[in-house]
């Protein structure tokens, strides 16, 4: 083997990535067509795409290639993504349609912003930027709550040409400080104060807290004051949202390259500190466009809902920018998918604003299954417009799609993709071609995604194979530019470890008929006395088995075999079998499905899993505490209190006896 290039820069050409995603019987249908074309001419087919991008000046090259791993699209090229997502649709003739359905059960207030309102705000707050100095190039830091102010800040802040950088609001000052230092932004935007669940949380504080431990100081914020908590103000540098607005020249769109950055957003990674992630104002554009079209299937004018975070690269690409730039409406949801009333709240947002698509993740509708496992609030609404929904942020249970499939009677697709992709690498595409479900698969790649599977020395898997699933260079147009000043740390994370590859840190397979499987990511793989084994493999067990909910399955240090597998289970509502009973039940399950390879010995009950805000299950710090390894209390957390109850649990199978504290 000694002298060979690595697989992935030699051995695949365009033709026969093609042959490996082909059945044969589908070589005439749109997607097979669209796929084999984007591999072989990706010049020619995204630069058809990109006829439905408005331009200032057309590009001179559609992708330059000088230097790799570095590809940048539509060289030369000038644009601006505002005028694209809100000006265009005026000029048109859809100034009258709604933009932004605002609905925020938490508050029991919601509102509709036309296009024509929307170019006004977002015209008005980028003049406010722009007479405090807000120019091209600088960046913009947003800590918001889920309010149509969110989605406008970040269209003002593109008008002036300049680059955001959204941060969950209610983020710890701490971490919050980090992205300050790292940003630099010139100025922040910011609310009085978010709202979960019935808590009002106010951010003034923590954003004042933030700034004061930050190196770098921002010349001014501009607070949008919510009724629920007003924020003190201080003089000089904070200045009120609706009076700058109301005052301010309304600003023009700013020209852009097409290479420009239009946001960095942090994503966590291995080393504690944050990556920002670098997106472009003109492939992404192209990416997202095309995306609405051919794998939503949404058409100008219908409602389309990310029922997201817009400190989510979801809720960049799929709340804000998508619907946006196609023309269609987007909704802007302040609420949960249970207890804000009840688990029918989903159901009621899409017959009321006779929403198309849903696209959520999966542990909503997990959340949804706990409460309500017969789906009877579903007969409530009328869902008569529904056409699909899309499931992504994590991996999708069988059980959990066939419960959508049953209840709502629409395609549910599984889609796969990641903060650094910045849309789906593999999916359903509804608008090409629909194809059969296999539950447990996102389908197919999507058209400019040369997806492959690698082994442990690089080489390609056959079908049905698990190892390291890659993309082959170039990326398609949307997927990250760089991190933020760290173009090494960039190549050592994403290309580094197989060369002319973007390694995506997910473990999986590509099966006979081309359909991908996303297991887990490539960590979750444990070694169980010498046998590598998916722990996305067993959940999957798991959840099949009817009283269960929920659940997640880590790898702990076992001194004999290296690893062993340890199972969480939540139970759905109204079980009343004994909790010794069910995890033996879904013990033997294990043993029946997998093998006894597995060594699937030990699970616990619990109430709740410990998860971000958009959804993923806390699986490392699970794991680190199993182990009585320090860890970092993940700025992401949605309930730091839950760490507390998984400790207890662990500590009744005989983990987790002397835990360290987490590192402040």
């Amino acid at each position: 083997m000694e002298g060979r290039p690595p697989a992935c820069a030699r051995s695949t050409s365009p033709d026969q990535r093609v042959a490996k995603q082909r059945n044969l019987s589908d070589m005439t249908n749109p997607y097979q067509q669209a796929y084999d074309r984007s591999l072989k001419d990706p010049t020619g087919f995204w630069g058809e795409a990109a006829q439905s991008v408005h331009w200032y000046k057309t590009w001179d090259k559609v992708l330059d290639d000088s230097n790799k791993p570095f590809y940048r699209w539509f060289v030369g090229a000038e644009t601006n993504t505002c005028y694209n997502a809100v000006d265009r649709h005026v000029k048109d003739g859809r100034g009258k349609q709604a933009a932004i359905i605002y609905d925020s059960p938490v508050t029991n207030t919601g509102r509709t912003i036309s296009y024509d309102d929307l170019l006004d705000q977002v015209s008005r707050l980028a003049g406010a930027m722009a007479a405090l100095g807000v120019g091209k190039g600088d960046r913009v830091l947003l800590y918001m709550p889920m309010i149509p102010e969110a989605v406008i800040g970040m269209l003002a802040v593109a008008r002036l040409g300049a680059i955001h950088s959204v941060v969950f609001g209610g983020f710890a000052p701490s971490e919050l400080a980090v992205r300050i230092n790292d940003a630099q932004p010139k100025l922040i935007l910011s609310a009085s104060c978010g709202i979960e669940g019935s808590k009002v949380l106010p951010y003034k504080p923590m954003l004042d807290e933030a700034i004061a431990m930050s190196e770098h100081k921002p010349g001014h914020t501009i607070m949008y004051q919510r009724p629920q908590a007003r924020a003190e103000m201080t003089a000089g540098r904070d200045l009120d949202w609706e009076e700058a607005a109301a005052k301010a020249k309304p600003a023009d769109c700013v020209p852009v390259k097409a290479t420009d950055p239009l946001y960095i957003l942090y994503t966590s990674g291995t080393t504690g500190q944050p990556k920002g992630v670098v997106r472009d104002n003109g492939g992404h554009m192209v990416a997202l466009l095309w995306s609405m079209k051919y794998v939503y299937d949404i058409k100008p004018g219908e409602v389309f809902w990310a029922a997201s975070d817009v400190g989510w690269v979801v809720g960049h690409s799929y709340i804000c920018y998508g619907p946006l730039l196609n023309g269609s409406t987007t909704v802007v949801y302040e609420g949960k998918p249970v207890g804000t009333p009840d688990a029918g709240a989903f159901w009621r947002m899409i017959s009321q604003h006779k929403i198309a698509s849903l696209f959520t993740a999966p542990t909503a509708f997990r959340a949804i299954k706990r409460e309500d496992p017969n789906a009877e609030l579903l007969k409530k609404y009328d869902m008569t417009g529904f056409r699909a929904l899309f499931l992504a942020g994590e991996r999708s249970d069988p059980d959990t799609i066939n419960w959508a499939v049953t209840n709502l009677k629409v395609p549910v697709v599984d889609h796969w993709w990641q903060t650094e992709t910045g849309w789906a690498i593999a999916a359903n595409c509804l608008g090409l071609h629909e194809f059969p479900i296999k539950p447990g698969s996102p389908t197919k790649p999507v058209p400019g995604w040369g997806l492959e599977v690698l082994d442990e020395g690089h080489q390609p898997c056959e079908a049905g194979k698990v190892g390291s699933l890659v993309v082959r260079l170039p990326l398609p147009p949307g997927a990250l530019l760089t991190l933020w000043n760290a173009d090494q740390r960039c190549v050592d994370a994403y290309y580094s470890e197989f060369p002319g590859c973007y390694k995506t840190a997910d473990a999986g397979m590509i099966d006979e008929d081309g359909y991908a499987y996303v297991m887990s990511r490539t960590d979750d793989i444990i070694n169980v006395a010498g046998h590598r084994l998916s722990t996305g493999g067993m959940e999957e067990v798991l959840a099949s088995h009817p009283d269960v909910a929920e659940c997640a399955v880590i790898g702990v240090a076992d001194q004999l075999k290296g690893q062993l597998p340890l199972g969480f289970i939540c139970l759905k509502a109204g079980v009343t079998k004994s909790h010794d009973q069910v995890i033996a039940e879904v013990v033997k399950l294990v043993r029946e499905k997998i093998g006894p390879v597995a060594a699937f010995k030990t699970c616990t009950v619990v109430n709740r899993l410990p998860k971000t805000r958009s959804g993923k299950i806390l699986r490392g710090t699970m794991q680190k505490i199993a182990d009585n390894q320090e860890f970092k209390m993940p700025a992401t957390i949605d309930d730091p209190a839950i760490l507390d109850e998984i400790e207890q649990s662990l500590e009744g199978v005989g983990y987790a006896k002397a835990r360290k504290e987490p590192v402040e």
